[in-house]
C-alpha cells in the first residue's frame, strides 16, 4: 500500500508540474496586442510628441518602430529626438524586442528590468538621466551584443554575473555609469570570446586588473578618470597578454610599478598611462613598436633615460613630470643604471622613483652615501622592500656596507656579493631570505638572524621554518648564535651524517637504476605495434594517479571529440594485451622524422591553432602532409582533437575529403599524416592569389570547387554510416589538388550530430566570420550550423572578399550582413562580384542563382536553411553536365541498334572473343563497379554497415 501511495504521490506531482510548465510557456508568451498595450504605455510614459509619427493605431506603422511579419515589435529607434518622461516597467513583455535605442535623449527615472527579453541584441540608453539600474537587467539577455549605457547618473551599481549570460557580447560600454567595486574577472575569452569594446572609465571602480584579460580579444580598453578615492592599482602586467589591443586608456588612476613587455601587442596604436605611479624605465619594446601612433606618459615616476620615439608617435610627456635622469633624450651615468638594475628585481619600488631623480646618485639620493663621488653605503634599511637581492650590487666595487634589514626580501643571498672588494658589512637580517649563505671574507660583519629559512634550500615541499638539511658555514656570523657550545658533540655527528649520506645516496642510485631497467622492458613490450583502433596512453604521459595503461578503442561506436570506449588493464595484466598489426595506420617518427628533413622549417605547409603542417615524400614516393601537435596543445582541447580527427578519418571516405594516411604516437609527439593537396587551401586561390603569383579562379572552376565541397559535407550530414557534424567550415580548411577539384579537411572540431532534428550543447568553436548565429549565442549545434559555414564560402567565392575584412569601413566590414545589402538590387550585386571573374549573361545568370542559394543558407533560423542535399542539386544543374558526342548508328562494335539483345550478345562475343566473357562473370557488367567509385575501397576495420552507394 505505501508503495502504491508513494507512486500516486509522484505521478500527481508528475501532472503538476506539467501544467504549471504549461502555464508558465502560455504566460511567457506575448501576443501583438499586448506589444500594443506596451507601446501605448512607453507613448503616453515618454509624452511623444506628434512631430514624431506616433499616431496610428498601428505602432508597426510608427516611425523609428520597426515589426517582423507576425506584427511584434522588434525595433524601437528613437535615438536624439528630445524626448522627456520616463519609461514603462512593462517593457519586458515585447518578448521579441531585438534592439531597444533611446540614446542622447533626456528620460528620467529608474530603468525597468529587461529580464528575459532573449532575442535583445542592442541596448543604447547613452546621454539620459536614469537614476537607477535593477540587478536583473541583463538576466537572460542571452542574444546580446552591444550595451552603451554611458552618461548616466545611476545610483552606485556593480556590473552583475549575470551578464555572462550574453556570451555573444561584443561592445560594453558604462562610461560614467556609477560603477563601484571591482572591474569583474569574467571579461576574458571563455566566457565573452567576442567582446573587442569594453569602456568603464569615469567610475568609481577601485582594485587591480583581473587577470582574466589575458588572452582575451578586446581591442578597445578604457579604464581611465576612476573617482574612487582609491581608484585602480597595483601592476599592469596583464596588458602584455591582450594581444589584439589596439587603444588602452589607462590614466588618471594610481598604477604602480613598470610597463610591462609591449612586444607582442602588433595592433597597439594608443597608450594613455598619464597621472599614475608608474616607475621603471620606459620599455624598449614601447618605444619601438611599429603601429603605435600616440602616447602619454606624463605625470608618473618613469626613471632612466628619457625615451625617444619615432616622428610619427604623437607623445604627450611634459618636462620635469616624470624622475628622468636627464631633460632629453641621452645616455644615464653608469652608477644610475647600475642602481636602476639593484631595484629592477625590487619591482622599481615608488619611494626610490621619487627621490633618485637627476644623472647623479650622490647627489641625495635616498638610500646612497657617496664618497669622491663613489657609492661606499646602501641602506635600504625599513623600506618595506620586496622582491630580491639582486647579484648586480656585486657592480659597485667602492661598496663598503650593504644594509637590507628588516624589509620584506625573499630568494637567496647572491654569490656574487662576496667578490665585493671593500665590502666590511651586510646586514640582511629580518627578511624573508631562504637557501645556502655564500662564505665572505673573514672582515666582513654578516648579520642574517631573523631569516626562518637561512640556510635551508627551501622547495615547494618544504614549508618556512621546517628542519634544514643544508647546514651552513657562517650562518651564525654576525648574529651573537652560540656556536660553541656543543662541539664534542656535533664532531661525534659529524660522522655519523657523512656515512647516512653516503648510504642514502648508493640507495638511490640503486633504486633509479633498477627502474630504469623495469622502464626500458616496459617499453620495448608496448613499442612493437600501435593498432589504428586502439591509442595506447602510458602512465608517465596520461596524468593518472594509478600504474595503469589505458586503451582508448574508437571503436564502431565512437564518440567523436572523445574516443568513447575506454579499458583500464592493471599493470600486472599488461602482458596479455593483443596488439592488431593488419591494415596497421601507425607511420614511425623515424620515418616522418626523416621524410620531413627533421621537420625543417623549409618543409612548413602552414601553421593552425594546435600545430604545424610539414610537406614530406614517402620511400615510395607518396607526398605527405604531416600535422604536428605542439607540445603546449597536447593536454585539453588540442588533445581532443587530435582523437577527433583519428576518429573521424578512419571511420569516414569520401573523394572530396582529405585521407587520413596514418598517424603517429610516440611519448609527447602527436602527429596525423595526411595525403598531399599541391595546390593548397581555396584561401589562398580566393584572397591571396597576386601575392603567391597565382592566377584568379575562374568562375567555372569555383562553382565546381563550392560543388565539390557540398558533396563532401552532405556526405559528412548523412550518407556515411554516422552523421557528423564539421563545426569548422571556412576556405583555409579546403585543400586542392593539381586539378583543382576541394577536399574539406582540419576535422578535429567535428561532433556526432544528434538523431533526428534535434541539437545538442557544446563548447563554442570555430571561426568568428562563418558561425551560425544560434551556434555562437546558445553553443547548441545542427548540421545547419555547417550550412551557414557553406553559404558564408558561396559569398566569398561570389565576391573575392573575406568572413571578416578589418581593412574595409565598419558597415562592410562582416560580409553576410553586407552581401546582403548588396544583393537587394542588380546595380548594386553586380558592383559586389569579384572584378577578376569574366562576366557575361550565362556567367551572371549562374552566379545569381548560386547568390540566392548564399542567401537561403545563411538564413537567421536554422529551420529556414536548406540541407546540402539541395545545395548540391543546384549547384550540380550549374556545373557543366556531359553529353554524348555524335555518332554513327553504328559504333566500334559494328552493333545496330534494332537488333535483340541475344543478337548484341552474339556479335560482342564474336568481338571479344569467348575466353574472355568467360574469364569473368561479371564482365559484362563493367560499370556496376563503377557507381562507388567516389568512395575509396573500405580500409581495414571498417564496420560492415559502411555501404553508402550514393557519395555523390
Amino acid at each position: 500500500m505505501e508503495k502504491r501511495a508513494c507512486l500516486s504521490c509522484k505521478l500527481l506531482l508528475v501532472l503538476l508540474s506539467g501544467f504549471s510548465s504549461i502555464f508558465v510557456i502560455v504566460n511567457s508568451q506575448a501576443t501583438p496586442s499586448e506589444d500594443v498595450a506596451v507601446m501605448l504605455d512607453l507613448k503616453k510614459s515618454l509624452n511623444v510628441p506628434d512631430s514624431l509619427g506616433w499616431s496610428d493605431p498601428d505602432p508597426c506603422n510608427w516611425n523609428h518602430v520597426g515589426c517582423s511579419d507576425e506584427k511584434r515589435i522588434t525595433r524601437i529607434q528613437v535615438g536624439r529626438q528630445n524626448l522627456l518622461g520616463t519609461l514603462p516597467s512593462n517593457l519586458q513583455n515585447l518578448t521579441q524586442l531585438e534592439r531597444l535605442e533611446l540614446q542622447w535623449n533626456n528620460i528620467s527615472g529608474p530603468l525597468p528590468s529587461l529580464s528575459g527579453l532573449s532575442s535583445l541584441q542592442v541596448i543604447m540608453l547613452t546621454g539620459n538621466r536614469f537614476t537607477s539600474i535593477p540587478s536583473d537587467f541583463f538576466s537572460g539577455l542571452s542574444s546580446l551584443q552591444a550595451v552603451e549605457i554611458d552618461s548616466n547618473p545611476f545610483s552606485s551599481w556593480v556590473i552583475p554575473e549575470s551578464i555572462k549570460n550574453a556570451s555573444a557580447l561584443q561592445n560594453f560600454s558604462a562610461n560614467s555609469a556609477n560603477i563601484s567595486g571591482s572591474i569583474p574577472d569574467f571579461f576574458g575569452s571563455d566566457a565573452f570570446p567576442g567582446l573587442t569594446i569594453l569602456h568603464l572609465a569615469f567610475n568609481k571602480l577601485e582594485g587591480e586588473l583581473p587577470a582574466s584579460f589575458a588572452g582575451s580579444q578586446i581591442q578597445s580598453l578604457w579604464l581611465n578618470g576612476q573617482m574612487s578615492e582609491a581608484k585602480l592599482t597595483g601592476r599592469v602586467d596583464v596588458i602584455q597578454n591582450m594581444t589584439s589591443v589596439k587603444d588602452v586608456w589607462l590614466h588618471s588612476n594610481a598604477f604602480t610599478g613598470p610597463l610591462p613587455d609591449f612586444t607582442g601587442l602588433k595592433d597597439l596604436q594608443v597608450l594613455s598611462v598619464r597621472d599614475n605611479s608608474f616607475t621603471g624605465p620606459v620599455p624598449m619594446s614601447l618605444i619601438n613598436l611599429e603601429s603605435l601612433s600616440v602616447v602619454n606618459l606624463t605625470n608618473n615616476l618613469f626613471q632612466g633615460p628619457m625615451p625617444e620615439f619615432k616622428s610619427s608617435v604623437f607623445v604627450d610627456m611634459t618636462k620635469d613630470s616624470n624622475s628622468f635622469c636627464l631633460p632629453s633624450p641621452g645616455d644615464c651615468d653608469s652608477r644610475v643604471n647600475t642602481l636602476l638594475l639593484i631595484v629592477k628585481s625590487m619591482g622599481y619600488p615608488r619611494r626610490f622613483a621619487q627621490s633618485w631623480k637627476g644623472n647623479d646618485p650622490c647627489a641625495d639620493w635616498i638610500g646612497i652615501t657617496c664618497i669622491q663621488g663613489n657609492i661606499t653605503v646602501v641602506n635600504f634599511q625599513k623600506m618595506g622592500l620586496t622582491g630580491t637581492i639582486s647579484p648586480e650590487f656585486s657592480s659597485l666595487k667602492s661598496l663598503q656596507r650593504l644594509v637590507l634589514d628588516d624589509n620584506n626580501l625573499t630568494g637567496s643571498i647572491p654569490e656574487e656579493l662576496t667578490t665585493l672588494p671593500a665590502l666590511k658589512e651586510l646586514d640582511v637580517s629580518n627578511n624573508l631570505l631562504s637557501g645556502k649563505i655564500p662564505l665572505f671574507k673573514s672582515n666582513v660583519m654578516l648579520n642574517t638572524k631573523g631569516n626562518p629559512d637561512i640556510g635551508k634550500e627551501v622547495s615547494s615541499s618544504t614549508s618556512p621554518g621546517s628542519p634544514s638539511t643544508v647546514p651552513s658555514a657562517n650562518a651564525g656570523s654576525g648574529s651573537g648564535g652560540d656556536s660553541g657550545n656543543s662541539g664534542k658533540k656535533s664532531s661525534k655527528m659529524t660522522g655519523v651524517i657523512v656515512f647516512s649520506v653516503i648510504g642514502g645516496v648508493l640507495l638511490i642510485l640503486l633504486i633509479g637504476l633498477l627502474s630504469l631497467c623495469l622502464y626500458k622492458k616496459k617499453q620495448k613490450r608496448f613499442s612493437r605495434v600501435q593498432s589504428p583502433n586502439a591509442m595506447v596512453i602510458h602512465p608517465r604521459h596520461s596524468g593518472s594517479d594509478n600504474e595503469s595503461v589505458k586503451i582508448t578503442v574508437a571503436g564502431s561506436s565512437v564518440s567523436v571529440g572523445a574516443l568513447s570506449e575506454t579499458h583500464t588493464i592493471p599493470a600486472s595484466e599488461q602482458g596479455d594485451i593483443q596488439m592488431v598489426e593488419a591494415g596497421n595506420m601507425v607511420i614511425s617518427i623515424q620515418v616522418l622524422r626523416n621524410v620531413t628533413n627533421n621537420f625543417s622549417e623549409d618543409n612548413i605547409l602552414g601553421q593552425g591553432g594546435f600545430g604545424v603542417v610539414y610537406k614530406g615524400e614517402l620511400h615510395d614516393g607518396t607526398k605527405i602532409a604531416v600535422k604536428r601537435m605542439e607540445s603546449g596543445a597536447i593536454s585539453g582541447k588540442g588533445l581532443t582533437e587530435f582523437k577527433s580527427e583519428i576518429a573521424v578519418l578512419t571511420k569516414v571516405r569520401h573523394r572530396h575529403l582529405v585521407a587520413l594516411l596514418g598517424y603517429c604516437l610516440d611519448g609527447n609527439e602527436k602527429l596525423l599524416v595526411y595525403e598531399f593537396m599541391p595546390q593548397g587551401t581555396l584561401s589562398r586561390h580566393l584572397f591571396n592569389w597576386a601575392d603567391e603569383g597565382l592566377k584568379p579562379l575562374a568562375w567555372t572552376k569555383r562553382l565546381t570547387i563550392a560543388l565539390d565541397v557540398a558533396r563532401g559535407v552532405e556526405y559528412l550530414h548523412g550518407l556515411a554510416h554516422q552523421s557528423f557534424i564539421h563545426r569548422d567550415l571556412k576556405p583555409s580548411n579546403i585543400l586542392l589538388g593539381d586539378d583543382m577539384r576541394a577536399k574539406v579537411a582540419d576535422f578535429g572540431l567535428v561532433r556526432l550530430a544528434p538523431e533526428g532534428k534535434g541539437s545538442i550543447e557544446t563548447r563554442i568553436a570555430g571561426t568568428f566570420g562563418y558561425l551560425a548565429p544560434e551556434y555562437a549565442v546558445t553553443g547548441r549545434v545542427t548540421t545547419k550550423v555547417d550550412v551557414f559555414s557553406f553559404g558564408v564560402i558561396l559569398m566569398e567565392i561570389i565576391t573575392g572578399r573575406k568572413a571578416l575584412d578589418d581593412s574595409q569601413p565598419e558597415e562592410s566590414m562582416h560580409l553576410v550582413t553586407w552581401f546582403r545589402r548588396m544583393h537587394l538590387n542588380k546595380d548594386s550585386f553586380r558592383k559586389a562580384i569579384d572584378p577578376t571573374i569574366d562576366l557575361d549573361e550565362e556567367t551572371l545568370a549562374s552566379i545569381s542563382t548560386v547568390a540566392e542559394l548564399a542567401g537561403h543558407c545563411c538564413a537567421r533560423e536554422p529551420y529556414q536553411r536548406p540541407d546540402m542535399g539541395h545545395a548540391v542539386n543546384v549547384l550540380s544543374s550549374l556545373v557543366e553536365l556531359w553529353k554524348p558526342t555524335d555518332q554513327n548508328p553504328e559504333d566500334i562494335y559494328g552493333i545496330d541498334l534494332e537488333m535483340s539483345l541475344p543478337q548484341v550478345l552474339q556479335k560482342w562475343q564474336a568481338f571479344e572473343g569467348r575466353s574472355n566473357l568467360e574469364s569473368s562473370s561479371s564482365s559484362l557488367l563493367p560499370s556496376l563497379d563503377n557507381t562507388q567509385t567516389s568512395i575509396p575501397t573500405r580500409p581495414y576495420g571498417f564496420a560492415e554497415s559502411f555501404t553508402s552507394a550514393d557519395g555523390r
